[in-house]
């Protein structure tokens, strides 16, 4: 594998691990909110999780694609990663409401 293989995969592994903390704050923020907003917060966070599925799927094809694949595999993987991003940060940016 190439050295930049290597080093986008070990910044996608950071970044999701990032994420994931990210999401267990949200849950223990949540615990302190009203029914409503737990119910809501659920909803909101069944979608974080599966996208955080999804992202670790794409990482692991990422990783076992050829060379032949990898340009497009990236490209995948990248607007994945950026569209799990941008719903955790919309998330974090509502939990502050």
């Amino acid at each position: 594998m190439s050295t930049q293989r290597e080093e986008f995969i070990a910044k996608l592994k950071a970044q999701i691990d990032e994420l994931n903390v990210q999401m267990s704050e949200f849950e223990s923020k949540a615990e302190v909110a009203g029914e409503q907003a737990v119910s809501e917060f659920d909803a909101q966070m069944d979608k974080l999780r599966e996208q955080a599925k999804e992202m670790q799927l794409k990482m692991g094809e990422l990783q076992a694609s050829s060379e032949d694949t990898w340009d497009r595999m990236l490209e995948e993987t990248r607007k994945v990663r950026d569209a799990f991003i941008h719903s955790v940060n919309y998330f974090k940016s509502q939990m502050k409401k």
